[in-house]
């Protein structure tokens, strides 16, 4: 089959949406399918072999964050030769409610098409005002796809139609082990994902290792309710350190810490797959504090792979990926105080730490690409026999 995919956010900025796709394409690639990829990019970027470029992106508010997308007339051109060019089979757009290259996408194609819904947001004026407008390109997608049932209530909803539930996937032999970060002791786990003998270092006297990623200047990604639980863990343990990864300015995020704790606050930037990978081995606790916005957490996923005890907002995605708190603690979104509790707890406790990373391991099966993908597929092969009613509505919830 040849699949044609649709990316709407730069590939140069990594996110959760330009993940899946790159994990979905290569595992679509691995079961002998063609497929092609077109995103925003700097033309000058460095792209793998079935990727190419829109153009580059600009950066647009959208659903509290900013998104680099690409909508224009010289996009637009890239997209109707691609499209021409490519002879797909099925079109598969991701987030085709968003300004950028899947609007286009569905205004220029005709054939079957995919629409992948990956956003969960309440309803604003904004959508209100472009909801009619957008409805002349997603009357064309004929196949449905949401990654959560949040993901399906925006669309459902604010939209309207209704989707097949298929989560993100992640390929977890790709994280399940790896050596920890220079510098870092790491869990000591094996293929078992087994907690090693950290009790001296995680515990009181020790203090341990927290590890946060995620773009640290948008604030929707709660970094702020992790650094303000840390003043209160770091006075309490000389020997905790804090391992911060993902896009921001270090020196503005260190400056939010007291002095006398700034020594032990690690910020790596942008960091490769390979030590993101290492960096999820390296910290005895893995801190999601998002505020919202998330409709799965793609994060969540790629440190349940690792084996890596989880502390999460209790937000609904969340909730339901850690299945309510069995694969991974919870506390109340946006309290320090009570992320700085359950932290310690789980500092403190190295059995329950093995615990909970045994069940994150064995809960995120379910997301692994080589069965997710097969669920994209028989969407596809639904769509491309033009039995678009059953994708959108009899595979659905």
């Amino acid at each position: 089959m040849r699949v044609g995919i649709v990316c709407p956010y730069t590939w140069n900025v990594p996110g959760g949406v330009q993940q899946h796709i790159r994990d979905l394409a290569e595992a679509l690639i691995g079961f002998g399918h063609h497929v092609s990829v077109i995103t925003p990019a700097d033309d000058d970027a460095r792209l793998p072999a079935y990727v190419v470029s829109a153009g580059r992106a600009v950066p647009v508010p959208y659903n509290g964050s900013v998104a680099r997308l690409a909508f224009g007339f010289l996009s637009s051109g890239r997209v109707r030769r691609w499209i021409n060019e490519g002879r797909f089979d099925v079109l598969h757009v991701h987030e085709p409610a968003a300004p950028s290259l899947g609007l286009l996408a569905c205004w220029a194609a005709d054939g079957p098409i995919v629409g992948t819904f990956h956003a969960s947001y309440e309803k604003s004026r904004v959508v209100s005002v472009t909801a009619p407008i957008l409805q002349s390109a997603l009357e064309k997608i004929t196949g449905r796809i949401a990654v959560s049932e949040a993901a399906r209530k925006t669309l459902v909803e604010h939209l309207g139609g209704d989707a097949v539930l298929i989560p993100n996937g992640v390929a977890t032999e790709r994280y399940a082990m790896a050596a920890p970060l220079p510098g870092w002791p790491g869990r000591g786990d094996g293929a078992d994902g087994a907690d090693g003998d950290r009790e001296g270092g995680a515990g009181r006297a020790g203090g341990g290792a927290l590890g946060f990623l995620g773009r640290m200047d948008e604030p929707r990604k709660g970094l702020q309710v992790l650094l303000r639980a840390f003043e209160i863990l770091g006075r309490e343990r000389p020997g905790l350190r804090l391992l911060l990864a993902g896009p921001g300015d270090a020196d503005e995020v260190v400056s939010r810490v007291s002095p006398g704790l700034r020594g032990r606050v690690v910020v790596l930037g942008m960091v490769s797959e390979e030590d993101k990978i290492r960096a999820y081995h390296s910290v005895d606790v893995f801190v999601a504090p998002n505020l919202g916005g998330e409709s799965f957490g793609i994060v969540l996923a790629e440190a349940m792979s690792a084996g890596a005890p989880i502390l999460a907002s209790d937000i609904e995605a969340f909730d339901r990926v850690l299945l309510g708190g069995r694969a991974g603690a919870l506390f109340p979104v946006g309290d320090h105080e009570a992320l700085a509790a359950a932290a310690g707890e789980l500092l403190d406790d190295p059995a329950r730490r093995k615990h909970l990373s045994a069940e994150a391991r064995a809960a995120v099966r379910a997301y692994d690409w080589s069965s997710v993908a097969r669920d994209v597929l028989r969407v596809y092969e639904t769509v491309a026999a033009g039995d678009a009613g059953v994708v959108e509505s009899g595979l659905g919830a």
